[in-house]
């Protein structure tokens, strides 16, 4: 007897045939596939009669590059989506990497999905992923005037500049981050038979 999970994982081979990479672990499936497909593949997921991927449930963008401890060598961004068919009663994960490290670009799915829009826009600002075709890609969780894309790995902890209210200018000013070295927590040194007794 074919387990639910098999059995959307032989549809989808079925269906996407060589365009797309098909795996199953932890009752979940994944499909990977090229940037190159995304939009097509996308829209076959949605439109096909043995699929009905009517819902797209999230879309988020990663950052491969520190991925197994720093040993990931292969392209570092992706954006990753969940769907839901609500005939089938399936769930998939659909990744897809941007060809370029440098400029990440993928196509955007929302002429598909109207709900990838606000997705979208978070993966652009937080990780820079670009999405073509979308037609309002500004940021939407940081200020206007940030600098970098905060979820990259390789971006400060700190941050670039710092924000703050000038009560004489009285206005917000952007100034270069400064930090001071501090010690928030007293070391405290205790005898070596402390708590023995």
């Amino acid at each position: 007897m074919t387990s639910k999970i098999e059995i959307l994982a032989s549809t989808l081979a079925s269906v996407l045939g060589e365009g797309a990479s098909i795996t199953t672990a932890l009752g979940e499936v994944t499909v990977v596939v090229k940037a190159a497909d995304y939009a097509r593949i996308m829209l076959t997921l949605r439109d096909d009669p043995s699929l009905q991927f009517d819902q797209l449930m999230d879309l988020c963008g990663v950052d491969y590059s520190t991925y197994g401890e720093g040993t990931w060598e292969g392209l570092r961004f992706a954006a990753v989506s969940h769907l839901l068919s609500l005939v089938h009663n399936w769930r998939v994960r659909v990744r897809v990497f941007a060809a370029d490290d440098e400029m990440p670009v993928l196509a955007s799915i929302t002429g598909i999905w109207r709900a990838a829009n606000w997705y979208e826009r978070e993966a652009f600002d937080l990780f820079g992923i670009l999405f073509e075709g979308h037609n309002d890609l500004r940021r939407i969780l940081t200020d206007y005037g940030f600098i970098g894309h905060p979820f990259r790995k390789d971006f400060p902890v700190t941050g670039f500049v710092e924000m703050r209210y000038d009560p004489e200018q009285k206005r917000v000013i952007y100034q270069p981050v400064t930090i001071e070295p501090r010690e928030i927590i007293p070391r405290v040194i205790r005898e070596e038979t402390y708590g023995m007794k």
